[in-house]
């Protein structure tokens, strides 16, 4: 019998593949925070499923999201990148990859790690929506719009609303697979 999954997701190998093994399960680690902030920020205007099809190119063009080194690049690394087809070559996200990397760091000198900040904002548990239907999550709350606020007093670039939201879905900060998808319950802590 087939499993029963989020709406969004059925019918594209690379989405169900996603979907089941990685969005909305609750994530701390570090280095796959950054990834997430940042394919989020390259999202922005376009199809989460275009950027999960090039993820493999931006984890090879960003060093594998080594945020060290991303918030060191200097203007031949950024020159290259704009040349690198493999990617969503836009100055605007590309500059604001390594300025967020930067950003990122002085959030982890602060608060110890990202983990910790970002966590921060929901008391270290994942909200549990209740949602029938994909279509039925909003797009963004007032707390999507607290942490955008914060995160671009931070100095970090696109970082809008609407990105925070999918970030917090995607790092299981919100709980917003249908209460029919069999990931629903398995993504609860």
């Amino acid at each position: 019998m087939e499993k029963h999954r989020c709406g969004w997701c059925v019918g594209d190998p690379i989405y169900e593949a996603y979907h089941d093994l990685e969005w909305g399960v609750p994530l701390y680690d570090e280095d796959q925070l950054f990834e997430f902030l940042i394919l989020e920020t390259f999202q922005a205007g376009l199809s989460w499923i275009t950027i999960l099809k090039k993820r493999d190119n931006f984890r090879k063009a960003f060093d594998f999201f080594d945020y060290k080194k991303i918030a060191k690049y200097g203007e031949e690394k950024y020159e290259s990148l704009m040349q690198d087809a493999g990617i969503i070559r836009n100055k605007l996200k590309i500059r604001a990859t390594i300025s967020n990397a930067q950003a990122f760091m002085k959030v982890q000198e602060e608060f110890g790690s990202f983990s910790k900040y970002i966590w921060g904002f929901v008391d270290g548990k994942p909200i549990q929506n209740n949602i029938q239907y994909y279509k039925d999550a909003p797009a963004t709350t007032e707390l999507s719009d607290l942490i955008s606020k914060d995160l671009k007093k931070r100095g970090f670039k696109f970082v809008g609303s609407t990105v925070i939201y999918a970030h917090m879905q995607a790092t299981g900060m919100v709980n917003d697979h249908e209460i029919g998808c069999f990931r629903y319950q398995e993504v609860q802590p």
